[in-house]
């Protein structure tokens, strides 16, 4: 039962990035070192049916701010000129919002519209790549992993130098100027104070006192931050990256409990919201894969952890199995504070959910711009791949045209057109510019999997009715999002009438689907020699015998732009970045390619 309005109303937002549910003992990770995560849940109402829904940073940022769905209009950008945006509206109702932060994503091009909704704003640097020490010189950089070292790798390691204690780091920073706020304003009323840390993201950068809680056997190179590929490193490699990941989730814990200590001594659970949340997860080596983005938005990724502790309802050390996502978190926190949500916001307040597990949706779409679209029920996850290898065609709807870290180019401006305002721009025609789907995701193909028997999702259902129920979800939930038509045809599905059999994907994609989502072949497996799969592209490219060989084998390899960005890579290293480029099947015939010619080579030389 709802209780009696409470006197004040203020809230705390927490917010991690990357905060993977399975490494948390709330979600039953028995080994990670979380104790106040185990406190929180103790005190608010734990959801385990959380969904992320716009991938991977920003989108998220964005539906944060406008309670819907983005990723089938946008990729990564900033807040639009026609998007609601929760704290602004907050403020419009008297609340006064803050932002704390060491997210760098929020000041480069495609996110630099978010911070100044709210009424004040912190922010720390040092995260990831953040431009923020300048050095001409090369920095020290130890023995490590690493394929692709690029001007954030070596940013990284500038920065680091300057992060040499604690109390030094950007996340430390963040959570004592969000703490100082609370301390300045515990008196006061009708405040909104949002902590939100990069951590804990990859690079896995923490410090001793955390890394020797997970005491291991490690001797290779220096590793805290894999790529975003198949894993080929050995398992004690991967264990150690998990050690790693786990060290800094416990010095994210650490931040938590000085936030928890705050709210016993300001009294604040009396009159406080508290609200603990994520973004998405990252592969740890499950599904043989690091990272995110690359590969299809499996559990690990996107069934994100929640807490949220209401003062009205009193909840705590309670669950929640009701499906809910990202886009409910802004209308929940207008809810809280008396103030209306606008009609263009898909998510739904989650008091009464809170209160009693009431539902608030049948069904959570989720994915990235481009890629999979994926919906589930809560049991049920089905992700719907391009129906062709194109992906295509594919449009981004803005009026702020920028990327992640670059203004859109003029080549992509000279064929953008003038589009029909959608049912939540306010009237607003956008800007329709053509984009480029994700070229992997069509490789990984259509799949369907059952939570219920197989969390790990490990064995993809083939089951036409299914598919056609799961199908015909995603599309009420696009058609409610106004989705772009070319997204149908995009899909292979109706933008009007009902799915049916012609409509269905699984069956006709199986094939590459579990060519793309079987292992690679070990190294250890493949036949080796003095020119092999493991031998650096550049070097086989100086060989007309290899050339022909590789040409003979995988006709059009050698002609990929990926080739020509990667060629200090092996060919063993180019299919786990690359799975679009070159699958284990194919790697496994080129490895013995080589070992002919190879031989020949060596049989010719006398």
């Amino acid at each position: 039962m709802i209780g009696a309005d409470a006197r004040r109303r203020r809230a705390i937002f927490v917010f991690f990035d990357t905060l993977n549910r399975r490494y948390l003992p709330p979600y039953g990770n028995p080994w990670v070192h979380a104790p106040n995560f185990t406190r929180l849940a103790r005190r608010a109402v734990t959801f385990d049916n959380c969904y992320a829904g716009s991938m991977p940073c920003m989108p998220a940022r964005r539906e944060l701010h406008t309670g819907r769905y983005g990723f089938l209009h946008r990729g990564w950008g900033p807040l639009e000129p026609f998007d609601d945006s929760m704290p602004q509206l907050l403020a419009e109702h008297g609340v006064y919002t803050h932002l704390a932060s060491d997210h760098q994503h929020y000041w480069e091009d495609g996110g630099g519209t978010y911070h100044t909704r709210y009424r004040s704003w912190e922010f720390f640097r040092g995260q990831e790549g953040d431009p923020w020490k300048g050095q001409v010189a090369e920095p020290d950089v130890p023995d490590a992993v690493r394929l692709v070292r690029n001007r954030l790798w070596r940013q990284d390691w500038v920065n680091r130098r300057y992060l040499e204690h604690e109390e030094e780091h950007p996340q430390t920073r963040t959570v004592d100027a969000g703490l100082e706020f609370v301390a300045t304003n515990h008196e006061q009323d009708r405040w909104l104070v949002q902590i939100e840390t990069f951590d804990p993201h990859e690079p896995f950068f923490t410090y001793k006192q955390y890394r020797d809680r997970y005491p291991h056997d490690y001797a290779g190179p220096h590793f805290d931050w894999p790529e975003y590929k198949r894993v080929t490193e050995r398992p004690v490699a991967v264990d150690h990256v998990r050690y790693e990941y786990a060290a800094l989730l416990s010095m994210c814990d650490h931040s938590l409990g000085r936030v928890l200590d705050a709210m016993d001594r300001y009294r604040s659970w009396d009159d406080t919201m508290l609200v603990v949340g994520t973004d998405h997860g990252f592969l740890l080596g499950e599904h043989g894969w690091w990272g995110k983005n690359v590969q299809p938005w499996y559990d690990e990724t996107i069934h994100t952890p929640l807490f949220i502790w209401d003062p009205r309802v009193g909840s705590a050390d309670e669950r929640r199995s009701s499906l809910v996502q990202t886009i409910d978190l802004a209308p929940s926190l207008l809810e809280f504070f008396g103030a209306e949500r606008p009609p263009d916001m898909q998510g739904s307040p989650l008091l009464e959910t809170i209160a009693s597990d009431r539902p608030v949706r049948e069904a959570a779409l989720f994915g990235s711009f481009g890629g999979h679209v994926n919906v589930t029920d809560g049991r049920y996850v089905y992700m719907r791949a391009p129906a062709t290898p194109e992906n295509a065609p594919l449009f981004e709807y803005t009026l702020m045209p920028t990327h992640m870290r670059a203004r859109f180019a003029v080549d992509e401006l000279a064929e953008a057109q003038l589009a029909r305002p959608f049912a939540f721009t306010k009237g607003c025609p956008t800007l329709r510019v053509p984009a480029p789907g994700q070229a992997n995701a069509h490789v990984f193909g259509t799949l369907l999997f059952d939570l219920q028997t197989d969390p790990e999702q490990e064995r993809p259902l083939v089951d036409d009715e299914l598919e056609r129920r799961m199908a015909t979800l995603m599309v009420e939930l696009m058609r409610s999002a106004d989705a772009p038509p070319e997204q149908y045809q995009r899909l292979g599905l109706p933008a009007a009438g009902e799915v049916e059999d012609r409509h269905l994907l699984i069956q006709r994609q199986r094939d590459h689907s579990e060519r793309a989502t079987a292992a690679l072949p070990r190294p250890e497996d493949l036949p080796a020699g003095g020119i092999d799969v493991s031998t650096p592209i550049t070097k086989l490219l100086a060989d007309p015998g290899v050339v022909a060989a590789i040409d003979g084998t995988v006709p059009g390899l050698l002609d990929n732009p990926r080739v020509a960005t990667l060629g200090h890579v092996s060919l063993l290293e180019l299919a786990a970045l690359a799975p679009s480029v070159l699958d284990g099947p194919k790697l496994r015939a080129l490895a013995d390619a080589l070992a002919v010619h190879d031989l020949s080579r060596k049989a010719a030389d006398g």
